[in-house]
């Protein structure tokens, strides 16, 4: 065997251990995004899903009909800011509370490990009845502890909003806290005492020293955040009982979800299905390639 032979035997060996995780990858993801695709471009409705009529391509027919419709834009425009937002506070929550975990002793640490755990692994609707529990206008302890009486924090669009922006940070941060917690228990000590002698503060400690050297690990977790908090249907369904008075608190998920399930418009759905899965891409790609501009390997 020659050297040129063994070099591309070699380079072939990582994919054949990687084969059988990609065919299952390819099952799960890539066929049910081709049919997605594939409905999207045609007329799909609850006549063709009974039979009663023959499945016609449309072409971009749906998304024509999609991009003209006011409360899409409406509802996309939403969407990106509640993720923004979202995204934005489970990320100061979990970095603050990882770089507390580096500050408290042992005990205090693992109960607050614990109580993270404990909210991640919460289900969504779970966590979801919780907190409506909490703010509910009658026998909530909230209104209680900050006596506002029978407010109703779900009846108005931004207090609905801000109700399930709070539960998904609950639920969320306990992800970044753990990673940002790993990445910091792995730079040397020595880096962080050479910092505070020179007289730098936490504050600029975190800014100067940690997070440029956590970038990678940020770049994950923002990355991860936004996927999540981008298509987030769960907590929206279940707080604002299915997108709240006249629509006000639609998010992309649940605004498909009524396309698709409560009108019959399966096609229509789909359509949405694909913008979203476009805009998560290119947010993802974008931030990816921001990043190998200032040099980070990820």
């Amino acid at each position: 065997m020659t050297r040129t032979q063994g070099a591309r035997r070699a380079g072939r060996t990582p994919w054949l251990y990687l084969a059988p995780a990609l065919v299952v990858l390819g099952g799960l993801l890539v066929y049910p995004v081709y049919q997605l695709g594939l409905i999207s471009v045609l007329e799909y409705t609850q006549a063709q899903v009974s039979g009663g009529k023959p499945t016609s391509f449309r072409g971009l027919g749906n998304y024509t009909t999609l991009f003209s419709d006011d409360q899409f834009w409406s509802v996309l425009l939403a969407t990106v800011v509640f993720a923004a937002a979202c995204v934005l506070c489970t990320l100061a929550v979990g970095c603050a509370l990882a770089v507390l975990l580096t500050r408290v002793r042992a005990v205090p640490r693992l109960a607050l490990m614990l109580a993270a755990l404990g909210a991640w692994a919460t289900p969504a609707v779970t966590g979801s009845t919780v907190w409506l529990f909490l703010f509910d206008p009658d026998f909530g302890p909230v209104n209680r502890l900050l006596g506002l009486g029978d407010h109703s924090w779900t009846y108005g669009r931004y207090s609905a909003f801000l109700l399930v922006l709070l539960e998904v940070v609950w639920c969320s941060f306990p992800f970044v806290m753990v990673t940002v917690y790993a990445g910091i228990r792995a730079v040397p000590a020595e880096v962080l005492e050479a910092a505070a002698l020179d007289g730098a503060s936490q504050w600029r400690i975190w800014r100067s020293v940690l997070a440029p050297m956590l970038r990678p690990i940020l770049a994950v977790v923002t990355i991860q955040s936004v996927i999540w908090d981008f298509k987030v249907f769960t907590q929206i369904y279940v707080m604002t009982n299915g997108g709240g008075i006249a629509g006000q608190n639609l998010v992309l998920n649940v605004y498909a979800y009524q396309k698709a399930f409560a009108s019959s418009e399966y096609s229509l759905g789909s359509a949405i299905g694909v913008v979203t899965l476009l805009i998560l891409l290119a947010v993802t790609l974008g931030y990816l390639r921001l990043l190998r501009r200032q040099g980070e390997e990820l």
